[in-house]
């Protein structure tokens, strides 16, 4: 009987160890080149603005706190570079600049002026319906103009449609020119303000042997105005300025021999007078609204002619003293 041998083959230790292994690693590579040359594309096709937004998304900022126009001796010069400061960790945050803080004489100061807008709001609107509640204004509502300008309230009272506020060459005031002047003083009797009266002319020349001219009858009328203003019962310390500046400055310039020219010009100045002090103030012994730290307040400072110092686009006037 023949043997029977069995013969065992043994297979090689490594030759499934790298069967599969190597599909895995390709896929990976694979993989890794196609996002590499996706992301060559997407920043080939970005805009200029679009890559700036990335790169400031993962740039984290803190808030500059530098203020400007401090105010000091630099006056609004920043010591510090311009933009906002980079950290080196932390969330990202929004750059923004902090407006200057207010000093306590400065919100006084904004609450006076506020007023004083109120104020002469509420005058306007007096003046106004007084004129029209009046039968025997009515018709004198187109010969008065008032407005807000840079000095103040300005109430003008002119010659309009052949009715004249003064008798030609007479600083003679008319009937109805004093009743629409009693309709002003109630408006603006009880307010704090000093007052400045202009009187002014056409450019008609007007002169007499005794050399009597534009000047003089419009700074007669100016203080005609004022003497009777103080006998409606405004007081003489009010008056601030009284000047007649004949046809140096037109209400129409286009057309200087306008009988709308001839007119009287009453103006609120803003910032005079006394007032009643306001939250952080007091007032000092002459009733001066002062600050806590004993500053008088501009607005309880005594007026001066306007021609002392304050901005103007007015020519010379010829100003006459308010005691004449």
């Amino acid at each position: 009987m023949p043997d029977i041998v069995i013969k065992k083959i043994k297979k090689g230790g490594h030759g499934g160890h790298h069967g599969g292994s190597w599909k895995v690693a390709y896929a990976d590579f694979v993989t890794a080149m196609m996002a590499f040359f996706l992301l060559l594309w997407l920043l080939s096709s970005a805009t200029e603005e679009q890559l700036q937004g990335v790169s400031n998304y993962f740039t984290p900022e803190t808030i500059s706190q530098n203020e400007s126009g401090s105010g000091g001796i630099l006056g609004g010069t920043s010591l510090a570079k311009e933009g906002s400061l980079r950290s080196e960790a932390g969330n990202p945050t929004v750059s923004m600049d902090i407006p200057p803080v207010k000093t306590p004489e400065e919100i006084a100061e904004l609450q006076r002026a506020q007023q004083e807008d109120k104020e002469f709001k509420e005058a306007e609107e007096e003046l106004r319906k007084a004129i029209e509640n009046s039968p025997d204004l009515q018709e004198l509502a187109k010969n008065i103009r008032i407005e807000e300008t840079d000095e103040g309230l300005r109430i003008q009272i002119l010659d309009e449609d052949g009715t004249a506020m003064f008798p030609s060459g007479s600083a003679q005031m008319a009937e109805h020119t004093k009743l629409l002047l009693s309709k002003v003083a109630e408006a603006i009797e009880s307010m704090p303000q000093n007052i400045a009266i202009e009187g002014h002319t056409d450019a008609i020349p007007f002169t007499t042997i005794t050399g009597y001219s534009n000047w003089e009858l419009s700074s007669d009328r100016a203080l005609a105005t004022r003497r009777e203003l103080e006998t409606l019962g405004l007081t003489a310390k009010r008056f601030a300025k009284v000047a007649g500046l004949a046809d140096t400055d037109p209400l129409m310039p286009e057309a200087p021999e306008n009988e709308r020219n001839r007119r009287i010009s009453i103006t609120l100045l803003r910032g005079t007078g006394h007032r009643p002090a306001l939250e952080g103030e007091q007032p000092n012994g002459n009733g001066t609204p002062v600050t806590k730290n004993g500053d008088v307040s501009e607005t309880g400072t005594q007026s001066e002619p306007l021609s002392s110092g304050q901005p103007t686009t007015r020519r010379p006037s010829f100003a006459v003293p308010s005691d004449r």
